[in-house]
């Protein structure tokens, strides 16, 4: 009789022991583990972080940090730590969480335009993947991969065509270059590159121009104007004479590219630089920064007319007084420099 009570109070013991530990493993897995109020919380898993530096980082994700370590162990997810972005949404439990970590690395919007220099787009682009700016850049510039796509330190900012891309946050820097040369291949389709040929250019030039143009204006209706008075002295070898193209040049000699400058003087066209386009008729080397693509497209699709100058509109400002001849344009001219000579405007 003694022995078939100790027999069942081990019993007891055993299933009351036994419902605690059930319980406690269902607790672990399927009761909300997150400690934010927001809806979601996105967690950023670096490339080859070790299960101590994820224990870190969730942390402060989670409300208990031991009981989502032993899911995490139970579940295997110690041996397969995957890099990248993910978002916890708010009451998940813990094996959500470990599956969201294991297989919902959720992609961003990568965008960019306007950069002045690859320096600028290696420091925009690191702002929103992985991939740091110098690891950025020395991809960008690496020579052996430019010769081998046809593009040159001065041209390599013309592969990257300005918009907004889905990618995941754990790229790397040479994954971002080749996605982004199959964005420009993909960009340069048939019909692009037969308006290229049809007026002479080939894609890189055509971006260089499709540069100054945007440098020139910010008036996406005027752009083709714009680009029809450089193209109609291009192809009749005159000499360009953009100011902006004079700017760049200073900058670069300068290697100052902070510097602001809203008045080119008569002494910055005798700058010795082949961006000068005072000064050479042919095109600068590369772009004097990133085009949009409404630039790119007002070159290709430039107006047909005979205008051959323009200059800054003051009566109607952001756009440009156009002249087919040298005596209309230095009328228009003389009514701009009196207006920026009363806004002592110097430099």
């Amino acid at each position: 009789m003694y022995i078939k009570k100790i027999i069942l109070a081990i019993v007891l013991i055993g299933l009351v022991a036994g419902g605690v530990f059930a319980y406690y493993v269902y607790d672990s897995l399927f009761s909300p583990n997150t400690s934010f109020e927001e809806d979601s919380k996105v967690v950023y898993l670096p490339t080859g972080a070790t299960y101590t530096e994820l224990i870190e980082i969730m942390s402060p994700v989670v409300k208990d940090i031991y009981s989502f370590d032993a899911v995490a162990r139970r579940k295997g997810y110690i041996k397969n730590i995957k890099a990248g972005r993910y978002i916890v949404k708010k009451g998940l439990n813990n094996n959500q969480i470990v599956n969201t970590l294991r297989v919902n690395n959720a992609p961003i919007q990568l965008s960019f335009n306007n950069q002045e220099r690859l320096e600028n787009l290696a420091g925009r682009v690191a702002q929103q993947i992985e991939a740091d700016s110098t690891s950025l850049l020395k991809a960008f510039k690496d020579e052996a991969f430019l010769k081998q796509q046809g593009f040159s330190l001065e041209s390599a900012l013309s592969m990257y065509v300005p918009n907004k891309y889905e990618f995941f946050w754990n790229t790397s820097a040479a994954q971002f270059r080749e996605r982004m040369l199959k964005e420009y291949k993909r960009f340069w389709n048939e019909k692009r590159l037969s308006k290229a040929k049809a007026i002479g250019l080939k894609p890189a030039e055509v971006v260089t121009i499709a540069s100054i143009v945007q440098k020139e204006t910010a008036k996406v209706d005027e752009r083709p104007r714009v680009a029809g008075v450089y193209m109609n002295r291009y192809l009749n070898g005159w000499k360009l004479d953009a100011d902006p193209t004079v700017i760049y040049a200073l900058k670069k000699h300068k290697n100052d590219w902070n510097t602001v400058i809203k008045r080119v003087l008569f002494k910055d066209l005798e700058i010795d630089s082949p961006y000068n386009t005072y000064k050479y008729k042919e095109l600068p080397p590369g772009p004097i920064a990133m085009p949009d693509i409404s630039s790119i497209d007002a070159v290709l699709n430039y107006e047909k007319h005979e205008y051959y100058f323009f200059v800054a509109n003051v009566e109607k400002f952001g756009y440009h007084k156009f002249a087919k001849t040298l005596a209309q344009h230095n009328r228009n001219k003389e009514q701009y420099v009196q207006w920026i000579n009363k806004k002592g405007i110097k430099r």
